[in-house]
């Protein structure tokens, strides 16, 4: 009978385990792909308690050595496989990723992240100054990384799985619709003046309509019917810089519920629609972007319009109303979208009509975001069954 191995304590080793000349521990074992593994350690306590943990993995299927892939890897192996979506989404996913390459938790080993692992980067990151939204983009590429992990057998559990909230404080500035006092100030401030005129339809539009600052941009002449009085919604459009050159490109509505027909009901919305229309100049050169021509606004140059037009005029607009008033604005494309909303809401519209005209895919998004009450729409609105009794 073969005598049994023993370490330099003199104690039994067992099969696969060996001591080094450094009198450091190793454990040799094959995985579940047939691989021969090697796992170390400084003592034989320290390796038992790592041979447990593979042979607990090895009875789940579970690969031991896939989990020494970085979470860096993980997150680009999850990103490569979402080939299908959106150019803001891949945006946000180059964002992201850059952002953790340079945090040294970008380099560990996925298998050795725990949940207080993943709240630790999240402190971090806050008290380094990073927004509540940054944050929560960050755990929107974490979280469904890990969850591809777990469902490939790699790791057992989601480490990611908490809410960003439950950890940082969501110092997010809250959406705050335009009053109509506002709504009133801001018009007769645009309008006063021969410069700030030239986007006042387009305020105008965004006020009476609900629509997102890149669908106004994806507009076309073949998108407004009179007759019928109403809009066609089935594009935005976009542009980017790419290799120092920019690059127009025309994309689906933000969700499948974003194709739809807006009523133009208000008469200030017509006429504005008209003037775009009449005092629209024909270019030297019309832009076909994606099999798609006659882009309604266009800027000084005869370029079609993008977001950033709109979102930098606004800010230069209410950083010199505020300079010169004692009331302040706070308006950007999307506030006038989030005020359209939340008057239809005020007006008694039903959710379902008003979740269609703003293009959401869910309701509670309609309810829960945009629709934000107040007093006195609260105060109206019990007035009105108090009134119906």
């Amino acid at each position: 009978m073969p005598e049994k191995r023993k370490d330099a304590k003199g104690r039994i080793l067992k099969d696969g385990e060996s001591q080094r000349k450094n009198r450091s521990y190793d454990f040799r074992y094959t995985d579940v792909h047939g691989k021969r593994r090697s796992a170390y350690a400084k003592t034989l306590e320290e390796l038992r308690e790592k041979e447990r943990e593979i042979q607990r993995d090895l009875d789940d299927g579970i690969d031991y050595s896939a989990g020494t892939i970085t979470v860096l890897d993980l997150m680009e192996r999850y990103i490569a496989q979402k080939q299908s979506v959106r150019y803001n989404t891949k945006v946000g996913y180059t964002f992201v990723t850059n952002l953790m390459k340079k945090e040294d938790f970008g380099c560990r080993q996925i298998k050795n992240i725990k949940p207080s692992d993943g709240k630790a980067l999240f402190i971090k990151l806050y008290n380094d100054g990073r927004s509540y939204s940054t944050i929560n983009s960050i755990r929107g590429v974490l979280r469904p990384a890990f969850e591809m992990a777990v469902e490939d057998d790699i790791i057992r559990r989601n480490p990611f799985s908490f809410r960003v909230v439950d950890v940082v404080p969501n110092n997010a500035v809250t959406r705050k619709a335009l009053t109509p006092q506002e709504k009133d100030k801001l018009l007769a401030y645009i309008q006063e003046d021969k410069c700030r005129r030239r986007y006042y339809d387009e305020v105008i539009i965004l006020l009476g309509t609900g629509l997102r600052i890149s669908e106004l941009y994806g507009l076309t002449k073949s998108d407004i019917d009179f007759e019928q009085r109403r809009i066609r919604v089935s594009k935005q459009l976009t542009r980017t810089r790419h290799m120092g050159s920019c690059e127009y490109y025309v994309e689906k509505p933000k969700t499948e519920s974003g194709e739809r027909y807006i009523p133009i009901l208000d008469n200030a919305v017509y006429q504005a629609f008209q003037r775009v229309i009449q005092g629209r100049r024909n270019p030297k050169i019309e832009y076909i972007i994606d099999g798609y021509t006659g882009f309604l606004f266009l800027d000084k140059d005869g370029k079609p319009k993008v977001a950033g037009h709109l979102e930098h005029a606004l800010k230069r607009i209410v950083d010199n109303y505020n300079k010169s008033h004692t009331d302040k604005l706070t308006v950007s494309p999307h506030v006038l979208r989030h005020t359209f909303c939340t008057d239809m809401a005020a007006a008694g519209m039903d959710w379902k009509s008003l979740q269609y005209i703003m293009g959401h895919s869910d309701a509670n998004t309609t309810m829960n975001i945009y629709a934000h009450s107040s007093y006195e729409m609260a105060e109206k609105a019990m007035a009105k069954v108090v009134q119906s009794r």
